[in-house]
């Protein structure tokens, strides 16, 4: 397993199992992608929400690395599903990134009302040209079983708050059961102190002379999780990359997951009464 190491899809697409997350990266977004790509990422995950598509397509198009060679995940905001202008979103965004196609398109949320017409849709969308692969973002099982009652096409991917404190294990083994990739959006924790502090982990990072972060993020791909992680700074960018060169023991994995404190930034179940 290295930097290179991708996923296969339930569709036989593959994703990189290790990407760069530009959430709230703003004015930053283009250096941040250019340095991940120059690490040897080749997977960028943003959304039309976080108001950058514009420079993540200009880095990648800047970059000259050939288009299929990096996976670019966008994602479907609420607003579009309520006002069923799911298609005008995708288009525009299409039209922000200025790319010859989207590899992976996401519902960022279930809007309950809303997310199986906005999955319709996806469906129509996905025509293997403009539009490779699609999924679901913070969806927990019973709207995946819901989603899945009328769905033609089963979602390739879930996108949802993984990491040690909210380690979700009975929706990881779900996800895995029915075929559909896990991925671990904020995989340090949002501003989470706690975490990117705590001793336990810090104690198998200096085991192997990693940090704390580079520890969560090995658990993450160990787990055949696909993983995330957002920065900007350039050093921490080389640094999350660099979780090949160790292997967590079975003890070590098991420690990691019992530290599940089932804590949540954002609740799916509520998360859609105000946004």
């Amino acid at each position: 397993m290295d930097i290179t190491t991708n996923i296969t899809l339930n569709n036989g697409k593959t994703m990189p199992i290790l990407g760069l997350g530009v959430f709230q990266s703003a004015e930053q977004t283009y250096n941040a992608i250019r340095c991940a790509l120059d690490a040897g990422y080749r997977h960028i995950d943003t959304a039309s929400l976080y108001g950058n598509e514009e420079q993540v397509g200009k880095a990648v198009r800047d970059s000259g690395i050939p288009r299929n060679e990096i996976f670019v995940t966008t994602k479907l905001w609420n607003t579009e599903q309520r006002s069923h202008k799911q298609k005008e979103a995708f288009w525009a965004s299409m039209q922000r990134l200025n790319i010859d196609y989207i590899d992976l398109y996401l519902l960022h949320w279930p809007v309950p009302e809303a997310f199986r017409e906005s999955w319709s849709v996806l469906e129509e969308l996905c025509d293997g040209k403009n539009l490779k692969s699609i999924g679901v973002s913070n969806f927990l099982k019973h709207h995946i079983d819901e989603l899945m009652e009328s769905a033609r096409i089963k979602p390739a991917v879930d996108q949802v708050e993984v990491h040690p404190y909210n380690t979700k294990a009975n929706l990881r083994q779900y996800l895995k059961e029915h075929g559909i990739a896990c991925e671990a959006l904020s995989p340090l924790g949002r501003d989470n102190k706690q975490l990117i502090t705590d001793p336990a982990i810090a104690a198998i990072g200096e085991k192997y002379g990693k940090s704390v972060a580079q520890v969560i993020l090995r658990w993450d791909v160990q787990n055949g999780i696909i993983t995330i992680p957002k920065s900007v700074h350039a050093e921490r960018i080389l640094q999350n990359s660099q979780i090949f060169d160790f292997e967590l023991s079975a003890e070590e994995m098991q420690k990691i997951e019992a530290l599940n404190r089932n804590q949540l930034h954002e609740d799916p179940e509520t998360f859609c009464n105000f946004f």
